[in-house]
């Protein structure tokens, strides 16, 4: 075959398990959340996403995408969200991700995968939803909208408090420290990846003259 030759694909027609296959493996590697809820009687829930990111921060906007169960019933972590309005983004680094593999497992609701997976809750600042202790960075969210389709939740979430582990940071504390922060991703089915192997790419300085050229014609 010519390595060079295009196969296409018309979502229109193909299955949503083909669809899925092809999306999650070419838009990759994404971010791994580990998102805690508190349930209808007081208990911690934690479950996995990866089709999850932030999308501005202005406001400082978080995007979930909750898959319905396979009988179109909606996932604890959704019934609790959409219940109490809030919930914390706890990001997975190498310490945490088999831990965070046991989160993902299907349990019953009354059964805490906190501490099934053997990671611990604490208090958050401003939600009632608890934060996973050993997470690297935990992000405090309340809900700004949810979006519904047939099979499948967006939740939108605005960030009130974030925690961060100090050796993530550099000595000010607004800059990653390189190899202090080292998150996994996911790539395709079981497959993931971690981040261990960091480079800089950085603009040619032949552009800074056109950058300030046209940046300048937009202030005046």
């Amino acid at each position: 075959m010519n390595q060079d030759q295009r196969l296409n694909f018309d979502f229109a027609t193909l299955p949503a398990s083909d669809r899925y296959r092809l999306l999650t493996s070419f838009v990759a590697p994404r971010p791994v959340a580990l998102v805690s809820t508190l349930s209808e009687g007081g208990q911690s829930n934690a479950a996995p996403m990866s089709f999850f990111n932030v999308f501005a921060q202005e406001p400082p906007l978080l995007i979930l995408g909750v898959q319905a169960r396979s009988d179109g019933s909606e996932k604890d972590t959704v019934i609790n969200i959409r219940r109490t309005k809030e919930f914390v983004i706890n990001m997975v680094d190498g310490q945490i991700a088999e831990q965070m593999v046991i989160c993902g497992a299907n349990v019953p609701p009354d059964m805490d995968e906190v501490q099934l997976s053997g990671l611990t809750a604490v208090p958050s600042a401003k939600v009632a939803a608890p934060t996973i202790l050993q997470s690297p960075c935990s992000m405090e969210c309340r809900v700004e909208r949810i979006i519904d389709f047939p099979s499948r939740a967006l939740i939108l979430g605005i960030v009130v408090q974030m925690k961060v582990r100090r050796s993530c940071l550099d000595d000010d504390g607004r800059y990653i420290r390189p190899g202090g922060y080292e998150p996994i991703a996911r790539l395709h089915a079981d497959n993931y990846i971690l981040s261990d192997r960091q480079f800089v790419l950085q603009k040619p300085a032949s552009f800074a003259a056109v950058e300030a050229e046209f940046l300048g014609g937009l202030a005046q």
